[in-house]
């Protein structure tokens, strides 16, 4: 698969999201005898937006990406709730458990001496061991960091703000927090593999 179209199907369901967002925000939609506007519309688009993502993306590779299936499963719990529901708390919410997840699931691996983004990425990334100790330390600190985050913006901002952040925050965030880790992975591998 090529670097354009796994971000595509990486970022598609967030973009169909944010625009299912702004088509249905104050214009409510009655289904099933229910009112739904807003987040709650763009979550009921959201999460057949991530299935058909998946579905793609095992059509082309057959393969499923580990994160995004961890991510898919809260999506459909955590959205299935909200659209039930009719309450947006439960997607707003959603950021925060899967960060926390990854963090947790990263932060057991350290605690047993093993790094599972090696497990994830070991192909793609030429680390040594220590490497992939202190590479997967940061990530699971970033991880902390994004729940945190997504805490903040949900609960102290409009759900626009939240919207936004979510579609076109964590991206910047994520890349500025990835062009950070440059050095220590030339340090403890890239650097061989030029």
């Amino acid at each position: 698969m090529t670097p354009m179209l796994k971000l595509a199907l990486e970022l598609g369901p967030l973009v169909v999201f944010f625009a299912a967002f702004q088509l249905f925000k104050g214009a409510p939609v009655t289904l099933f005898g229910a009112q739904y506007e807003g987040v709650v519309m763009a979550t009921l688009v959201f999460i057949p937006a991530i299935l058909a993502s998946l579905a793609a993306s095992w059509a082309l590779t057959r393969k499923l990406p580990r994160m995004a299936v961890i991510t898919a499963v809260v999506v459909v719990v955590f959205g299935g709730l909200t659209v039930w529901l009719n309450d947006d708390t439960f997607i707003k919410m959603k950021p925060t458990i899967v960060n926390g997840l990854f963090a947790l699931a990263l932060g057991f691996g350290l605690a047993q001496g093993r790094s599972y983004l090696k497990y994830l990425m070991g192909e793609a990334l030429p680390l040594s061991d220590e490497g992939w100790m202190i590479f997967t330390r940061r990530w699971m600190v970033f991880f902390v960091f994004l729940a945190v985050v997504n805490e903040i913006v949900w609960r102290t901002q409009s759900t626009d703000f939240w919207v936004s952040f979510k579609a076109f925050g964590n991206l910047p965030l994520t890349l500025a927090f990835m062009a950070s880790q440059w050095p220590m992975l030339k340090r403890h591998g890239l650097g061989d593999a030029d």
